[in-house]
């Protein structure tokens, strides 16, 4: 990141995400621990352009806020849907999916997963670069 978005950002950067889960860098910020009272994690994630998660599920659902940059969404079976600052998805529980940040920009969401008393996330296989290329 440079100064300029680093000024913008609203949260630091975080820890690396696990390489187990992602491709490309990716920077992982918990801003709310799950809790047992609450039922909800809330995390800030960053992508680094071209970086993506690997295919997975949310067992409670999951809400992405889009707070910088473009990214790209899709779920299986589905085309892809290019989202950007100021975009809300809602993600139905169990829906297999993956997000990430676009072939030319950065990436940033804030990732809600409530009812995590069902559990928080079911990682899949790796999204392919044919799957990620696949944006018409």
């Amino acid at each position: 990141m440079n100064n300029s978005e680093e000024q913008n950002s609203i949260f630091p950067k975080g820890e690396r995400a696990p390489a187990d889960y992602f491709t490309g860098v990716v920077w992982v910020k918990m801003l709310v621990a799950n809790d047992p009272t609450l039922n909800c994690q809330i995390v800030d994630v960053v992508f680094e352009q071209g970086a993506r998660n690997n295919w997975h599920t949310h067992p409670g659902g999951q809400i992405l806020i889009v707070t910088n940059g473009v990214g790209y969404y899709q779920e299986k079976g589905k085309p892809i849907q290019l989202i950007k600052k100021g975009d809300v998805v809602n993600i139905l529980p169990d829906v297999e999916h993956w997000h990430g940040a676009s072939h030319d920009s950065e990436f940033t969401h804030i990732a809600v997963n409530p009812n995590t008393q069902k559990g928080i996330v079911s990682w899949l296989e790796r999204v392919t670069d044919e799957e990620y290329n696949s944006i018409k």
